[in-house]
C-alpha cells in the first residue's frame, strides 16, 4: 500500500490552493517560535494584541503576504496558555503548519472532501472554530484539521457534507473566535482520528513525538504543491 507521501506526490497536479497566493509576486516569511526567538517576550505572548502586532510588523518589514510556522517545531509560545500544560510534561511540539495572515483570509479546499466533524473549541489558546475534512485519494483515507477559523465558517455545516476542490469553505477568525491568537490557519494532516470529533491535539509532549508524528505526517507536501499550483 502506498504511503501518504507517495499518494500525494502521485496526484500532485490535482492539488489545489489552500489560500490565495501568487508565487511570482507574493512572499512567505518563516516565523520562529522556538526558544531561539528572543524577540517574543513573556509580556508580548501574554497580550494577544501585542503578539498580533509583532506578527504584522514582521510581515510588513519583509514584504511577506503570509508568515509560515513550522511542523515538528518545539515551541515556547505555548507557555502563554495553561491549555498546553500537564502535571508531568507540558505539550510544546507543533504537529501542523501555520499560515499567519489577516482575519477574513479565505481558506479553500485543496481536493474533494467531506466534512468529518467540526466544533468551536472555545478555550484560551485552543483552536476556536475548527473544521476537520475527510479525504480519499486512490483509496488512501486521511483527514486535515483546519483550526483558528471564523465562527461564520461553521454556519450550516453538517457531518458528511461534500466540499469540492477549489471551494472556499472557511475564513480565518479574529482573536475573539480563534482561541485568542493572532489570526492564522493551523493546517494538520491526521491519518487516524480514532473516535475523536471536532478536535485533535495540534501540540504534543516531546516524549510522545514519534507516535504523533507518525499519525500526523508533514503537511508541507500539500502546502508546497498548492503554493506552486495557486496561480
Amino acid at each position: 500500500m502506498k504511503t501518504f507521501e507517495q499518494v500525494i506526490n502521485a496526484n500532485a497536479s490535482l492539488i489545489e490552493k489552500v489560500v490565495d497566493f501568487n508565487e511570482n509576486t507574493d512572499q512567505l516569511l518563516p516565523l520562529d517560535f522556538t526558544a531561539g526567538n528572543t524577540e517574543l517576550t513573556t509580556e508580548t505572548l501574554a497580550d494577544t494584541d501585542l503578539f498580533s502586532k509583532w506578527v504584522e510588523q514582521k510581515l510588513l518589514k519583509h514584504n511577506a503576504r503570509y508568515g509560515i510556522g513550522g511542523y515538528n517545531e518545539h515551541r515556547t509560545i505555548y507557555t502563554r496558555s495553561a491549555h498546553f500544560d500537564t502535571e508531568e510534561e507540558p505539550r510544546r511540539l507543533h504537529l501542523g503548519v501555520d499560515i499567519w495572515g489577516p482575519a477574513g483570509t479565505a481558506i479553500y479546499n485543496f481536493y474533494d472532501a467531506t466534512v468529518h466533524s467540526f466544533a468551536n473549541n472555545n478555550h484560551f489558546g485552543d483552536y476556536g472554530a475548527t473544521i476537520i475534512l475527510n479525504y480519499e485519494i486512490e483509496g488512501f483515507t486521511f483527514h486535515v484539521l483546519y483550526g483558528h477559523l471564523s465562527l461564520e465558517s461553521l454556519n450550516g455545516l453538517k457531518e458528511g457534507d461534500f466540499i469540492p476542490a477549489k471551494a472556499k469553505f472557511a475564513t480565518l477568525g479574529t482573536k475573539e473566535e480563534n482561541g485568542n491568537w493572532p489570526p492564522h490557519l493551523h493546517f494538520q494532516v491526521i491519518l487516524n482520528m480514532g473516535n475523536l470529533k471536532g478536535d485533535y491535539a495540534g501540540v504534543c509532549k516531546f516524549s510522545q513525538r514519534d507516535q504523533y508524528l507518525e499519525n500526523c505526517p508533514d503537511p508541507n507536501i500539500i502546502l508546497s504543491l498548492h503554493l506552486k499550483n495557486a496561480q
